[in-house]
């Protein structure tokens, strides 16, 4: 009997030592990335999700600067050039589920772009199956520590051989 897709991953963990790291994370990321692609964000308040999501902007070569869409939920981006739009989602102000997205039409524009949900964990999966999951996970309270952990879990068939140790540098 095979294993569901969602069964199927990849995974890998990095420590990201600044912000700047955290864009150069995000321009290699971008390198694996192509149309349909739906890639969510996770971790706490500060943690690095729009800075790793700026780094996505530019190493697809998109236009306009990709800031924190928190009040305007959704931020479509087209390409500078052949590649795919970077739609950037911030679903921090969304309660529920799928349901209360779907006026953002997340499923039309899903097959020609690379999506980007922050804070979308239990609200944007029903989309499809394969999906990258990013976590980052910073030391919380009173610290300037500018240091990430942060792991990187490719779900289903189109990330189950993904080399994702690219992502290391």
């Amino acid at each position: 009997m095979e294993a569901p897709a969602t069964a199927r991953r990849a995974e890998t963990e990095l420590t990201v030592t600044s912000p700047e790291r955290m864009r150069d994370l995000g321009r290699r990321l971008a390198g694996l990335l192509r149309a349909g692609d739906l890639v969510m964000l996770s971790g706490e308040l500060g943690a690095g999700k729009t800075t790793l999501a700026r780094g996505l902007g530019e190493g697809l070569g998109v236009r306009g600067a990709v800031t924190s869409p928190t009040f305007v939920i959704a931020r479509v981006h087209p390409s500078l050039g052949d590649g795919p739009p970077l739609v950037h989602v911030d679903a921090y102000r969304l309660g529920g589920g799928l349901d209360e997205m779907e006026d953002l039409d997340l499923d039309v524009s899903l097959p020609e772009s690379v999506i980007v949900v922050e804070w979308g964990e239990g609200k944007v999966e029903e989309l499809t199956e394969e999906r990258l999951q990013v976590r980052i996970h910073r030391a919380v309270g009173d610290t300037t520590d500018e240091v990430r952990q942060v792991t990187v879990t490719g779900l289903g068939e189109r990330w189950a051989s993904a080399d994702l140790g690219v992502l290391a540098a």
